[in-house]
């Protein structure tokens, strides 16, 4: 018992240390050669945001509701987290899933923790992600006060549960890619009709005002309207992307509701997918 503790410990001390290995060698070569170097993590969120926000905000014209503590009317800023909230959180799971077959040679050559390749294509992205995260809160202390600075330890919080849920979904996803590698173009597919679906460019009351209108028109269930807006709230990205709006817009905690539903899409899905894993990776060098 005492020998199995301790290779247990060995193996989760390796791979610790392999993850953060591989991850500070990814941030380092992000932009290696470039003339700006890391100050593109600053540039590009902001290009993002202002993009977004002329093709949504002026062109066609959508706005949203004042933040709820923040007083913040901007729908560039709202759009932005949205966005690169949404950018993170697919970005780290089509990374981990493509992570194993990208990997094909080192794997077949060398024996180490697979799943390391999974946790530092994410964590490597969180990186990224916490430069963009310092502009967007930058910009909402502008607009609203440093209100913001009280919501920092809940938008940690909320980053870590999207990671895992990002691992874990790569998890079950990247052993699937070894087996079906069209899975891949199939999943960039998927991948867009998920933004949409998600709220990323478009508000709840939005969805509602549509829900109401069909339901003006005939469209009906059981009598009362299509529960679009429901369906909606059962896409765990919309939740995480509402926890994220929360701590930054509206400078307020995630409502109890999201924040237990973005707890139990985390550990669930990280639950399933580390269970899978270790159920089928034995096998996977075989089929790369």
């Amino acid at each position: 018992m005492q020998l199995s503790r301790l290779l247990r410990s060995e193996e989760a001390r390796q791979t610790l240390d392999l993850t953060l290995r591989l991850t500070q060698r990814s941030v380092s070569s992000e932009f290696k050669g470039t003339t700006l170097g890391r100050l593109w993590s600053f540039i590009n969120p902001l290009a993002t945001i202002a993009i977004f926000a002329l093709i949504f905000g002026v062109v066609f014209r959508g706005g949203v509701v004042p933040g709820r503590n923040s007083g913040i009317d901007s729908f560039a800023l709202w759009i932005g987290i949205g966005v690169l909230s949404w950018t993170f959180f697919s970005s780290g799971i089509m990374s981990s899933m493509n992570a194993l077959v990208d990997n094909s040679g080192l794997l077949t050559k060398v024996y180490f923790p697979r799943q390391v390749l999974i946790y530092s294509a994410v964590l490597s992205l969180a990186v990224d992600f916490a430069f963009e995260l310092v502009v967007l809160t930058i910009i909402a202390m502008i607009m609203g006060g440093p209100g913001v600075l009280l919501m920092l330890p809940a938008l940690v919080v909320v980053t870590l549960l999207a990671g895992m849920f990002a691992v874990g979904l790569g998890l079950i996803l990247s052993i699937a890619t070894v087996y079906f590698r069209d899975l891949g173009h199939l999943w960039q597919i998927f991948n867009q009709i998920w933004m949409y679906a998600s709220g990323v460019v478009f508000p709840l009351t939005m969805v509602n005002n549509v829900q109401n209108d069909l339901f003006d028109k005939g469209w009906q269930i059981n009598g009362g309207p299509i529960p679009l807006t429901t369906i909606l709230r059962l896409n765990p990205a919309e939740t995480f992307l509402e926890a994220f709006r929360s701590c930054l817009y509206d400078f307020a905690l995630p409502s109890l509701p999201v924040s237990l539903a973005c707890l139990v899409w985390a550990v669930v899905v990280l639950s399933v997918g580390l269970s899978f894993f270790r159920r089928h990776s034995a096998s996977i060098v075989e089929e790369l």
